[in-house]
């Protein structure tokens, strides 16, 4: 074989994590991931308080309008930022991005529900709780399939 050969080998799961979390831009990309997070959870939380609080939607509504409005900022930001990729195509990122969102979302809303109808907690609270718990389930999702390199 020559130099100029290459030999691919898949890796278990597990080898290619191990690998994964001893590279510094892995770690960068996290925390830029949870600073894009943190404005996206801000967004998301206000306007689904404006939208329960001020206009007086169910929350079950307000959750949906507040995904979109947040979804579209962590699009934006994470595409541009976190994942360096505003060179690949956005319309093909963006449905990739939109349905790990989804996904994420279907997640959070199944424990929003959970916590305002049986546990009794306040609704932007149980949001507040609702997103944080999606959020890993996010992050796996649009790192290794929506903004992959």
């Amino acid at each position: 074989m020559s130099d100029s050969e290459t030999i691919a080998v898949a890796l278990p799961f597990h080898h290619r994590v191990r690998l994964g979390v001893r590279h510094p831009q892995n770690w960068l990309q996290l925390v830029r991931f949870a600073a894009v997070g943190a404005t996206g959870y801000a967004v998301n939380l206000g306007v689904f308080a404006v939208c329960v609080h001020l206009i007086g939607i169910d929350y079950r509504e307000a959750a949906v309008i507040a995904f979109v409005v947040s979804v579209i900022n962590n699009f934006w930001w994470n595409r541009h930022w976190t994942f360096d990729a505003s060179h690949q195509h956005a319309l093909f990122q963006g449905a990739r991005f939109f349905a790990v969102s989804l996904v994420a979302f279907g997640f959070q809303y199944v424990i929003l529900i959970v916590l305002v109808s049986d546990a009794g907690m306040s609704k932007v609270l149980a949001q507040a709780i609702a997103i944080a718990c999606a959020t890993p389930l996010s992050f796996v999702g649009q790192k290794l399939w929506s903004f992959r390199a």
